[in-house]
């Protein structure tokens, strides 16, 4: 059985992730606070927002932008999107 957490995101208990996605307390944080289908949607609207925005993640004010985006992505805050971009029809 998977490892259980209560999702900041998803406001409920689902699946957790596997490992910390990266090292350090941010990392941590999502381990224990992000379940892993919200980790994975939002690196699905990263992916976008990279693309989209042509950010170089070699470039630290893209990264920083990227980190406040995932921050709001996961407290459920307004969150930038794609320009242009229109979800398709479930």
């Amino acid at each position: 059985m998977s490892r259980q957490v209560f999702c900041r995101k998803h406001q409920k208990e689902m699946p957790g992730l596997d490992a910390p996605p990266y090292p350090g307390p941010k990392g941590q944080d999502i381990f224990e606070n992000v379940c892993k289908q919200a980790w994975e949607e939002w690196q699905a609207h990263q992916t976008m927002l990279i693309n989209e925005k042509q950010l170089s993640l070699i470039d630290p004010e893209a990264r920083k932008y990227l980190q406040q985006e995932m921050d709001k992505f996961f407290a459920g805050e307004e969150y930038d999107k794609a320009e242009g971009y229109v979800p398709p029809e479930s």
